[in-house]
């Protein structure tokens, strides 16, 4: 990953964070993204301080002309864009199907999905010699779960959208990946437990992985030893992946 640029969206926090923070450590220039921008600025701060090389931009990942912004700011930055990973997204609301406010419904698809378009739309043009666009999706997009009726249909939404994207342009040098990370020790966990919803909300939150884990996954995720998976779903929860990552031994 040395001086290879990583754009992150949802940077601020979990997932999107540990990224940042991995990506940097093995020297790549890491553009951090997310809508405050006091938080991806902390951030990129830090990884400045513990010589690493990375930038801060706001953006709304549901607003075509942000990630269009967002895209240019990051190659004129550092010149490049080589990884986009388009972790930004919304659990909210969680409610049946009956009862969701459909404006919240509306903005869940905006981020989760539209934004995730967005993103592969806007940084395909700066990959005319290859790249990488991963996506984070979930176990939420092959199974229903009691009021996560929009969460459900935005994650199995983002698997095709990743299986067109490597229909399309696999010949086109442009890797495009899923992980579906299982249950992580971020503050989305905390929203879920709080709701006491479905299953997931009843597990206890010592049977969550931490988010440094699916941050390994992303770097190992644009090495060659991930191919065989190009257009599919990598599910984090099987230990033969964590296995062939080096999370376990």
């Amino acid at each position: 990953m040395k001086n290879k640029t990583v754009l992150i969206t949802g940077a601020s926090r979990g997932i999107g964070a540990a990224a940042a923070r991995e990506f940097a450590s093995l020297g790549a220039n890491v553009m951090l993204a997310a809508r405050t921008e006091t938080d991806i600025q902390t951030i990129a701060n830090e990884i400045n301080a513990n010589g690493g090389n990375a930038a801060a931009f706001a953006c709304d990942v549901s607003d075509l002309a942000q990630v269009k912004a967002m895209t240019e700011a990051c190659v004129a930055t550092f010149g490049t864009l080589d990884v986009l990973i388009n972790n930004a997204g919304v659990i909210d609301p969680i409610d049946s199907l009956a009862a969701a406010d459909p404006t919240a419904w509306d903005k869940l698809i905006d981020i989760n999905v539209k934004g995730v378009y967005y993103g592969m739309r806007e940084a395909m043009p700066y990959m005319k010699k290859g790249g990488t666009i991963l996506t984070i999706g979930s176990g939420a997009g092959t199974s229903a779960l009691e009021g996560w009726s929009a969460y459900c249909t935005s994650k199995a939404a983002v698997h095709h959208l990743n299986a067109c994207l490597d229909n399309e342009e696999r010949a086109n040098n442009i890797r495009a990946l899923v992980l579906s990370p299982g249950t992580v020790a971020t503050e989305m966990q905390m929203a879920i437990k709080d709701s006491g919803v479905n299953p997931v909300s009843q597990l206890d939150w010592s049977v969550h992985i931490p988010p440094e884990w699916p941050a390994k996954a992303l770097v190992w995720m644009c090495t060659a030893d991930a191919d065989e998976w190009l257009g599919q779903v990598i599910s984090l929860r099987e230990d033969p992946i964590r296995k062939r990552i080096g999370l376990i031994t």
